[in-house]
Protein backbone atom coordinates (compact mmCIF):
# COMPACT_ATOMS: atom_id res chain seq x y z
CA UNK A 1 0.00 0.00 0.00
CA UNK A 2 1.29 3.69 -0.84
CA UNK A 3 2.29 5.85 1.77
CA UNK A 4 -0.39 8.21 0.45
CA UNK A 5 -2.88 6.22 0.67
CA UNK A 6 -2.19 5.21 4.20
CA UNK A 7 -2.46 8.76 5.05
CA UNK A 8 -5.55 9.16 3.03
CA UNK A 9 -7.54 6.30 4.87
CA UNK A 10 -5.97 7.18 8.60
CA UNK A 11 -7.35 11.36 7.63
CA UNK A 12 -10.78 9.68 6.94
CA UNK A 13 -11.17 7.68 9.76
CA UNK A 14 -10.01 10.73 12.04
CA UNK A 15 -12.83 12.91 10.38
CA UNK A 16 -15.29 9.97 10.91
CA UNK A 17 -14.15 9.67 14.48
CA UNK A 18 -14.55 13.71 15.07
CA UNK A 19 -18.17 14.26 13.29
CA UNK A 20 -19.42 10.92 15.30
CA UNK A 21 -18.45 12.76 18.95
CA UNK A 22 -19.60 16.05 17.25
CA UNK A 23 -22.63 14.36 17.13
CA UNK A 24 -22.78 12.61 20.65
CA UNK A 25 -22.08 16.11 21.68
CA UNK A 26 -24.49 17.83 20.40
CA UNK A 27 -27.07 15.15 21.29
CA UNK A 28 -25.65 15.99 24.92
CA UNK A 29 -26.08 19.54 24.92
CA UNK A 30 -29.97 19.37 23.92
CA UNK A 31 -30.34 16.46 26.83
CA UNK A 32 -28.83 19.08 29.04
CA UNK A 33 -30.61 22.08 27.86
CA UNK A 34 -33.74 19.84 28.82
CA UNK A 35 -32.93 18.78 31.57
CA UNK A 36 -33.54 15.11 31.20
CA UNK A 37 -29.73 14.48 32.18
CA UNK A 38 -28.62 13.24 35.97
CA UNK A 39 -24.89 13.13 36.94
CA UNK A 40 -24.40 10.22 39.87
CA UNK A 41 -21.23 8.89 40.92
CA UNK A 42 -20.63 5.02 42.99
CA UNK A 43 -18.10 6.48 44.77
CA UNK A 44 -18.48 8.48 47.85
CA UNK A 45 -15.53 11.28 49.01
CA UNK A 46 -16.31 13.08 52.40
CA UNK A 47 -14.77 16.50 52.05
CA UNK A 48 -12.30 17.84 54.99
CA UNK A 49 -11.87 21.68 55.76
CA UNK A 50 -9.92 22.97 57.77
CA UNK A 51 -12.44 23.76 60.20
CA UNK A 52 -13.59 20.31 60.20
CA UNK A 53 -10.09 19.13 61.27
CA UNK A 54 -9.51 21.60 63.72
CA UNK A 55 -12.59 20.43 65.57
CA UNK A 56 -11.56 16.70 65.24
CA UNK A 57 -8.27 17.68 67.02
CA UNK A 58 -6.18 17.18 63.51
CA UNK A 59 -3.77 19.56 63.17
CA UNK A 60 -2.99 20.93 59.70
CA UNK A 61 0.51 22.83 58.60
CA UNK A 62 0.25 26.15 58.61
CA UNK A 63 1.43 26.13 54.55
CA UNK A 64 -2.00 25.51 53.98
CA UNK A 65 -3.91 27.96 55.61
CA UNK A 66 -3.13 30.25 52.94
CA UNK A 67 -4.15 27.80 49.91
CA UNK A 68 -6.86 29.50 48.17
CA UNK A 69 -4.64 32.60 47.45
CA UNK A 70 -1.65 30.55 46.01
CA UNK A 71 -3.52 29.75 43.28
CA UNK A 72 -3.79 32.07 40.13
CA UNK A 73 -0.38 32.02 38.61
CA UNK A 74 3.59 32.39 39.12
Amino acid sequence: MEKNNLMTIILGVLVLVAAVQAFQLSGLGDKIEEGSVSASSSVTAKATTSNTAKRSGATLPSSLDNLPNMVGGC
